[in-house]
């Protein structure tokens, strides 16, 4: 779990003791189940992340709603765009490994994360990464619940394919934007999940240098020794 849900899931868990030794009986039931539903929300479990070169993991769970060609700043694109419900794990991953170019966060509307609208007009951090093949685009994307968009890393930070990069609270959105050579490898309705589910594949040019060690690990390695919690 990460650290957000001790801020959110530790007060309704200490009221409802409270109510428990008030005599508040449904009360103490009512933020009891608030504070294990927080407590769930904020779960962050482990992925197998994969190792084989150019593969651009999803940079979050949940279910494919856009396959589109797209231009990102003058150059021909595609993008993937993702929705995360309530119920879906809300940590955010790194697509590649690469370096952060820049991270741009932009406020905005709180529409439903599923409208087309929400990619250009809601609450965003949109975050360039540069990596062995080129350079990608994905954004962190409030919705119509999500309030507040978290991200851990700055720019100039090198991370890793796969490694966590922030979350948005309680039903969201990302984007992920690549190149128009690069092949995609979903199609919408398809659940996917952060680190793990490949979106897309790259070629990296010959003699380019990866960016990470994270390229050249088993999923195993990754796992047990790439993958840190910011």
């Amino acid at each position: 779990m990460v650290k957000e849900g001790y801020y959110f899931g530790l007060p309704p868990l200490v009221l409802s003791g409270v109510a428990f030794l008030a005599h508040w009986i449904l009360v103490a039931i009512l933020l009891l189940c608030l504070a294990a539903f927080v407590f769930y929300f904020f779960r962050d479990p482990e992925r197998v992340i994969p190792s084989e070169p150019g593969a651009v993991v999803s940079p979050a769970d949940g279910r494919v709603v856009v396959v589109t060609d797209e231009d990102y700043a003058g150059s021909p694109g595609k993008r993937i765009s993702i929705f995360l419900a309530i119920w879906n794990v809300h940590v955010n991953r790194s697509p590649a490994a690469g370096t952060i170019l820049k991270m741009d966060y932009r406020p905005g509307k709180f529409l439903a994360a599923m409208m087309a609208r929400a990619s250009t007009e809601n609450e965003q951090n949109v975050i360039s990464l540069s990596t062995a093949s080129g350079e990608m685009v994905f954004k962190q994307i409030a919705g119509l619940i999500a309030r507040r968009v978290v991200c851990w890393k700055k720019a100039g930070d090198i991370v890793m394919r796969g490694e966590r990069i922030g979350l948005v609270r309680f039903g969201s959105r990302v984007d992920l934007w690549v190149p128009r050579d690069a092949e995609i490898l979903v199609t919408l309705g398809d659940n996917v999940k952060g680190g793990s589910s490949v979106l897309a594949r790259w070629a990296v040019p010959a003699g380019s240098k990866v960016s990470s060690k994270s390229d050249a690990r088993t999923p195993v390695e990754n796992l047990t020794a790439g993958i840190k919690r910011a």
